[in-house]
């Protein structure tokens, strides 16, 4: 389970350090930084794939993604890191060195770190790169020499994946590609989850949830279909989920007491299609390692936000989960458990059964954000030592 994640010089982030639980819920108003929040993980996320210069890029480059406060050391840096139980891992990007390159907009990465345990220092290092030079621990915990020049926007974790020889190098990769991110499901007329698709088995829903029968129906197939049919009844009061197969194309249908046929999805709501989209990300038969969702209750009707944070909940029994949310209802159903038996409160930590679910405890932090001078601040932690330990590597 990863303990913490950092972030230092990204948009409205200039050092933000923030402990995650097994159920972590940011909120804020609007403008205090969720959104970045949101973005950084995705981009750290990115550095598995060997894809975060291109995922900067697509954010319209370094200059627009950095801190555009004032910079006391008056170097430009981005930073990000996190911290598991076991490894953790960071790397520093900065602006390019060679003006003549017709790509020299594109950050150069200047420093990585993976480290053992929770927290990177010297005894803890298990692989550093500087520049294009990179240096590993062999058995004896003796330095290492690796690549004699590592090109600025390649990653040590994708260039060097050796299981045997560097087994970290190789959990940080595996690690960061089992991540998702869920933050816009198309639900508009004529959108694909609204067709009968063409489809194979799907244990994981696409980010836009195009595949949304599909992978309900490998939801059922593997083996669960109970908490599929009690998410679904929970939110609408007693309804079915009924799903279709033909010639390997796949389309749903919701049956609901009162109507004399089922409503296909092309007929349901945007927002009854969304919490479908939502039951198949946190239901995948492959769990992933972080599952992040940004504002899943965008068009749900109030009173479906119980049974989603219910739903929420009972898959961070399994699940590592961060849910950013503007819906203050959300926030407290998800935070305060005590109708069930829990006793987490805001701010703190604590769990519960969830009604209608398996009995779990889940343990459960709030991140409140605010921005103070237009600087990204969880709320109680206005000072630089009210943060969780983290150390950043030097260039």
């Amino acid at each position: 389970m990863l303990s913490t994640v950092a972030v230092a010089g990204y948009r409205s982030l200039r050092q933000l350090v923030l402990e995650l639980d097994q159920l972590t819920v940011v909120t804020g108003p609007n403008g205090s930084g969720k959104s970045n929040l949101y973005r950084s993980l995705r981009l750290l996320a990115a550095c598995g794939q060997g894809q975060v210069i291109g995922a900067l890029a697509q954010e319209g480059g370094l200059a627009s993604s950095l801190w555009a406060g004032p910079r006391g050391s008056g170097r430009v840096a981005l930073q990000l890191g996190f911290a598991a139980d076991d490894v953790g891992y960071q790397l520093d990007l900065g602006l390019p060195q060679d003006e003549g390159s017709p790509f020299q907009r594109d950050p150069e990465i200047k420093t990585e770190a993976v480290w053992a345990g929770p927290l990177l220092r010297p005894g803890t290092a298990q692989a550093e790169r500087r520049g294009p030079h990179l240096r590993t621990r062999d058995d004896a915990g003796r330095w290492e020499d690796r690549i004699a020049r590592l090109a600025p926007y390649e990653s040590m974790i994708d260039e060097l994946v050796d299981p045997v020889a560097t087994p970290e190098l190789s959990a940080v990769r595996r690690l960061l590609r089992r991540w998702r991110f869920y933050d816009h499901f198309r639900t508009e007329p004529g959108a694909p989850a609204r067709e009968m698709r063409p489809g194979t088995r799907t244990p994981v829903l696409a980010p836009t949830g195009d595949d949304l029968a599909a992978a309900l129906t490998t939801i059922v197939e593997m083996g669960a279909p109970e908490p599929l049919e009690r998410a679904v009844e929970d939110a609408f009061d007693g309804a079915r989920l009924r799903l279709s197969a033909e010639d390997g194309r796949f389309g749903l249908a919701l049956e609901q007491p009162g109507l004399h046929r089922p409503l296909t999805a092309a007929e349901l709501s945007d927002g009854t299609l969304r919490y479908l989209m939502v039951v198949a990300a946190l239901l995948s038969p492959r769990p992933p390692a972080l599952l992040v969702l940004n504002e899943p209750e965008a068009n749900l009707h109030p009173s479906m936000l119980a049974p989603l944070a219910r739903l929420v909940r009972a898959a961070a029994a399994t699940t590592q989960l961060v849910v950013v949310t503007h819906a203050e209802t959300l926030a407290e159903a998800l935070l305060d458990v005590g109708d069930h038996g829990g006793g987490a409160v805001a701010g703190g930590h604590g769990g519960g059964a969830v009604a209608g679910w398996a009995e779990a405890t889940v343990p459960t932090t709030h991140v409140e954000l605010t921005k103070v001078l237009g600087e990204t601040i969880v709320v109680g932690r206005e000072g630089r030592l009210d943060q969780p330990a983290w150390s950043w590597m030097s260039r």
